[in-house]
């Protein structure tokens, strides 16, 4: 008989979380969101622990930032070390070597044949935002081009860049100017009787259209796009989609900056995402999985580029902290010794195997989709109109939870359930994940209208 992961030993939240939800609804502002309203005692691997005893397989993977699982021994045991030696200097008083190191390794993977930088900083905004700047200065132009449906963080500028309004930005106004949201592929929702090769020759078109009615290329200093959409439903584009605006970018003077915070360190298969679609960029950010947890991000990019903000223009009092480097330099050692990159794909296809099945017994899954181990199915009514059906992935997210397992949801309308487990999930674990998926979404599809309308 096969160990079971999950142990439920009280309802889901606890008596122990919902004391501890009371002190948080006291304390803590509600506009912070909250995808379970269990606490955690302690995680590893791919299995999280509540303070009441409960055990959950992790798919969720705190949104995609322990690829390499929870309390990795490589990372606490660089990030002890790391503590008994010093925190914190503040990289711009007196500098650490792990800094160094770090921006070696990643300048060494990062795509592209020519001489690159990297720069540390917090936060994937912040990677973002500083991209922002570096493109600005190099180029010595304002305009920056975002895409419908992208994700690139909640300051400011990245909140503008954002395409979601609610919850990320109605009322926060007003926002960032001369930025500009270009259209991108979602082949799921082309027109009805359009082939897919037809629909990206479309929204070729409309993209070349965008710099002709919204606005002048010679005037854009970047497009930021993810090469995989995240927060917008885990779309991928077309290869010729990608190729084009590589080659738009090229024409005009225009910089590529490939947006891999969520994409990036091996979550798709490879160490960078862009590497699937054969385009270098000229900025790459990344964030997330980089630091197994800690906070670090960062901007890999062409010398000359990165080199063009002058002396204290870019930087930060935590940027690039030391606990962030050590931590990213394990997990670099990690996705090597573990052969990570090769994990994800096999994961990937078995997770698209299982959610290909549930499309076929259950028809409110209208689309499967993903790349590597970035894997989405899309909820809607019924396969015919495709009425997204945002209702249906919260039920099936507080049943999986209620069963044992972290989900999370994703896309413009919500209505898309995504799944970033630790890469370094066991097979076992995640063979119980994926039944208890099966039992959420069966339990919801049996309450479904669309079922009841047939009975």
């Amino acid at each position: 008989m096969k160990k079971r992961y999950v142990k439920l030993q009280t309802n889901i939240p606890g008596p122990k979380s919902l004391e501890i939800l009371e002190r948080r609804k006291q304390y803590v502002p509600k506009g912070i969101s909250n995808n379970s309203h269990a606490f955690v005692n302690r995680a590893d691997g791919a299995l999280v622990e509540d303070v009441d005893g409960n055990t959950f397989i992790d798919f969720a993977g705190a949104i995609g930032t322990i690829n390499v699982g929870h309390s990795h021994p490589h990372v606490t045991n660089a990030l002890q070390e790391q503590i008994s030696q010093f925190i914190h200097t503040g990289f711009n008083v007196m500098m650490y070597e792990s800094y160094i190191n770090l921006a070696e390794r990643l300048c060494r993977l990062a795509p592209g044949d020519f001489a690159k930088k990297a720069a540390f900083f917090n936060s994937g905004a912040e990677a973002v935002e500083n991209a922002v700047k570096m493109a600005r200065k190099y180029t010595k132009r304002q305009g920056i081009i975002s895409f419908t449906r992208g994700f690139h963080g909640r300051t400011l500028m990245t909140m503008t860049m954002t395409s979601k309004v609610k919850p990320y930005k109605l009322g926060f106004g007003p926002f960032a100017p001369e930025v500009y949201k270009a259209p991108y592929p979602y082949v799921y929702r082309r027109p009805n009787g359009m082939t897919e090769q037809q629909y990206t020759d479309m929204i070729i078109e409309q993209f070349e259209q965008f710099l002709l009615a919204e606005v002048a290329p010679e005037t854009v200093a970047a497009v930021v796009m993810e090469p995989v959409q995240g927060e917008g439903g885990f779309i991928v584009p077309d290869i010729r989609f990608v190729q084009r605006v590589r080659e738009i970018c090229t024409q005009y003077g225009i910089l590529f900056v490939a947006d891999e915070i969520q994409t990036g360190f091996f979550r798709t298969g490879k160490y960078f995402a862009i590497d699937h679609f054969e385009v270098v960029p000229d900025l790459i950010t990344i964030s997330k999985s980089m630091g197994a947890g800690v906070p670090i991000s960062g901007v890999i990019g062409k010398a000359e580029i990165m080199d063009a903000a002058d002396v204290g223009e870019i930087g930060g009092t935590y940027a690039g902290s030391p606990l962030g480097c050590r931590a990213a330099l394990a997990v670099l050692d990690i996705i090597e010794m573990e052969n990570l990159n090769d994990r994800a794909r096999l994961l990937g296809n078995r997770v698209i195997e299982k959610m290909e099945e549930l499309s076929y017994r259950f028809d409110f899954i209208g689309d499967v989709r993903g790349l590597g181990a970035m894997c989405a199915m899309e909820v809607v009514t019924d396969k015919i109109t495709k009425k997204p059906d945002k209702q249906a992935v919260s039920q099936i997210v507080k049943e999986a939870e209620r069963l044992g397992l972290l989900l999370l949801s994703a896309g413009l309308y919500g209505n898309v359930i995504r799944i970033l487990m630790p890469i370094t999930i066991t097979d076992d674990q995640l063979e119980e994940g994926l039944q208890i998926l099966e039992e959420a979404v069966e339990a919801v599809y049996q309450n479904h209208p669309a079922v009841s309308a047939r009975r």
